[in-house]
């Protein structure tokens, strides 16, 4: 494997790029200059130049004309990670169609859960053609929403003559299309133009530096905003090499990634909290230690919110692989918005403020001394790129001063045109400009902290909490699975408020021998480091929890799996009732 040069130059990029559309920054990219490595395992690696992807986008942009496909229809994508599906965006964006990119089928997905998402997503979209590669399951075909003047392409033939680039596509026209996390999120797919792209790009780019040798590493996967937009879009922008595998051979492989990172020199990259415990806790001591990651100028953590143990255990692993001061850092990002709203000073580490935990659950943040009994640790996202505000809102839609807690509504200039084919989710929204993030957070000294999901705050005796606390206590035990816990409110009506419910699965099937004492275990620390007692801890096997599509414990699917298997968690069946009452009941 070819290491190159770990020096970064002072060949840092000028914004703002002077492209109009996504396709013109790729054709003026130099043809010679590495794009993407994708890396499969040592014997199996594929590279091209931004000369070659430009040549396959152009022989498969023929292939998608000969098909019918026009400017302004839209083709769904559902592929492996790789090239041929980067070449097949390219190019649908080459004819001003508007591409979309599915998740592929994977052992991480549950079978019930991908049907319902691709059902959804492909209906919604009303795609001209759907491109499916030769290995896709026959029993999901029936799930793809084929309309009456759709067409299933199943591969995508890259030879033959080849089209020129549209000159003449709209700036403010539809570019693409890309979907949040979640079941539901596949329901609402976020149309983004060329010059909201390109916007963000121009406000990203300064944000971290960039320099025209920095090389991006991503396992992340093409269908949501961290890797369509940070790994894929914003090198081919900046004409960036970028290293790539793809989730599920990272996943079977965690040392793979400071692997690639190492061996190619990659100085950027973006990842979830848990793939940083991931990596602490996956990858032997041993093997660490031999990785040089000198050449990784910042690994962002893009998670809402950011997890100072999640931090700390990534750099206490890996203090022996040369890391620079500061390599960690932060981001608040969303698929409307195109990808970032916030990020952090890239010459510091993230803002940390230590708040009282009573205060929290009261929606204020007392600010403590480090080390104060009781104290949580708050990690800030960032300050708002240029371009971009953000306010922080009560239930009622008033400011609120710094240090409360309310909802998060942004304005920027890179904003969603809408969701596709919904326009009544578009008006629900965004309000006067401003979209209604759903998230919770304050802002202290000019910094966002995202401190949780408002639809996933549990409301025990009128204070709140915040699930993923319960979470991360509970994944900190020895025989819990990382990254498997999900905690939600239940709505008790005899006491009048909700109870925590907690499912966590275990690393070994026969540790539920022991499930009784591990479950005592469990309750005693939540009650110890957060003051309140869990209803039910429900332990069950690996690969249990339902995984949204990108990776991530989805709350309410696994809630609902919860209420089939415990049918006395059933409204009308026990002690509880899985809908939460009406504020005006309440």
């Amino acid at each position: 494997m070819k290491i190159v040069s770990d020096r970064i130059s002072d060949a840092m990029l000028q914004f703002p790029l002077p492209f109009r559309t996504l396709q013109e920054a790729l054709q003026s990219a130099p043809s010679s200059k590495p794009f993407v490595t994708l890396w499969k395992n040592e014997d199996e690696i594929q590279s091209v130049t931004f000369g070659e992807f430009s040549a396959l986008a152009a022989a498969q942009a023929r292939y998608l004309q000969g098909e019918g496909l026009k400017a302004g229809e839209t083709v769904i994508l559902i592929m492996p990670q790789g090239i041929p599906v980067m070449t097949a965006f390219a190019a649908a964006m080459q004819l001003g169609a508007i591409p979309a990119i599915l998740a592929y089928p994977n052992f991480k997905v549950e079978p019930a859960k991908y049907r319902f998402g691709l059902a959804g997503a492909s209906a919604n979209l009303k795609a001209r053609l759907i491109v499916v590669d030769e290995a896709f399951p026959e029993d999901l075909m029936e799930h793809v929403g084929l309309g009456r003047d759709t067409r299933l392409v199943r591969s995508l033939a890259a030879g033959g003559e080849s089209v020129s680039p549209s000159k003449d596509l709209d700036p403010d026209a539809i570019a693409f299309i890309q979907h949040s996390a979640g079941t539901t999120g596949l329901q609402k797919g976020v149309a983004l133009s060329h010059a909201a792209v390109l916007r963000q790009i121009n406000h990203l780019g300064p944000a971290l530096g960039l320099s025209s040798e920095d090389r991006i590493y991503s396992w992340l996967p093409l269908y949501h905003d961290m890797g369509l937009i940070a790994c894929f879009m914003l090198p081919m922008v900046c004409h960036l090499s970028v290293v790539m595998q793809s989730p599920t051979d990272w996943v079977m492989q965690p040392g793979s990634m400071v692997q690639l990172i190492s061996e190619y020199r990659c100085s950027v990259g973006w990842v979830p909290n848990f793939a940083l415990q991931f990596l602490a806790r996956r990858v032997p001591e041993e093997d660490r230690a031999s990785y040089d990651l000198s050449s990784l100028r910042m690994l962002i953590n893009c998670s809402e919110p950011v997890r100072a143990t999640s931090m700390d255990e990534f750099l206490s692993a890996y203090r022996s692989s040369k890391l620079r001061p500061h390599v960690l850092q932060s981001c608040y990002a969303m698929a409307e918005t195109v990808f970032a709203v916030t990020h952090s000073n890239v010459t510091a580490d993230p803002a940390r403020v230590w708040a009282d935990v009573n205060s929290l659950r009261k929606n204020r943040v007392l600010r403590v001394p480090e080390g104060t009994p009781g104290a949580v640790c708050l990690v800030s996202s960032g300050q708002c790129l240029t371009g971009t505000e953000v306010r922080v809102v009560s239930g009622q839609g008033d400011d609120l001063p710094d240090g409360h807690i309310g909802e998060i509504w942004i304005r920027s200039d890179a904003m969603l045109t809408g969701y596709y084919n919904r326009p009544d989710l578009t008006a629900q929204a965004v309000c006067d400009g401003w979209y209604r993030s759903g998230d919770l957070g304050f802002r202290s000294d000019g910094e966002l902290f995202v401190t949780g999901r408002k639809k996933d705050l549990i409301i025990v005796a009128g204070e709140n909490l915040y699930p993923q606390d319960v979470e991360e206590v509970v994944s900190s035990h020895p025989d819990i699975q990382d990254g498997r816990v999900v905690a939600f409110g239940f709505y008790n009506a005899d006491l009048g408020t909700e109870q925590i419910i907690v499912v966590a699965e275990v690393r070994q099937p026969e540790t539920l021998e022991s499930s009784r004492e591990i479950e005592t275990q469990l309750r005693t620390s939540i009650v110890t480091e957060l003051g309140v007692a869990p209803r039910a801890i429900y332990l069950k096997p690996p690969r249990w929890i339902v995984k949204s599509t990108a990776g991530k414990a989805a709350r309410s699917t696994t809630r609902e799996k919860l209420i089939s298997e415990h049918p006395e968690l059933d409204a009308g069946k026990g002690e509880f009732t899985s809908v939460r009452p009406s504020p005006a009941n309440h």
